[in-house]
């Protein structure tokens, strides 16, 4: 018999595996993320910077899908371990920059093989990797309307 609250079951809710996955495997990342001094946070923001260089916290926040509530405390944080450094648009003065520094260009030797070490706790073939990350994005895709 199909219940009327059938649908609060947590067997039937897309969310849970996708919360709790997402829980999981960010907890593998600390082993590797300890050594650098970085949050899961942190690192993903450097990934931006590694690949950039510069960005705007708005666009930062966009990427990351994070608000300036957490981007400002995260930023500060990473800024006193001399990883990045936030600054002032010329053009705008209304306009925050963050920058990637010197010693944080010199973590991203240090976290190259992290991916693929993560990517061993993943029990999926390189196909599901790719079906699962076009998923999600597409998720995300949703939200964003």
């Amino acid at each position: 018999m199909n219940d009327l609250y059938d649908v609060l079951k947590i067997e039937n809710q897309v969310c849970f595996p996708l919360y709790a996955a997402a829980k999981e495997v960010v907890k593998q990342y600390q082993p590797y993320l300890d050594p650098l001094d970085l949050t899961y946070t942190q690192y993903i923001t450097m990934m931006v910077l590694w690949e950039r260089k510069e960005v705007t916290m708005k666009d930062l926040g966009s990427i990351l899908y994070l608000d300036s509530g957490t981007l400002t405390p995260l930023l500060k944080k990473m800024e006193a371990k001399g990883f990045v450094q936030r600054k002032r648009s010329k053009a705008d003065e209304r306009t925050l920059n963050v920058v990637l520094t010197e010693a944080g260009e010199a973590l991203k030797e240090r976290a190259v093989s992290i991916p693929m070490q993560i990517g061993k706790c993943v029990n999926l073939t390189q196909e599901e990797g790719i079906q699962l990350y076009g998923l999600l994005h597409k998720v995300l895709a949703g939200m964003r309307k």
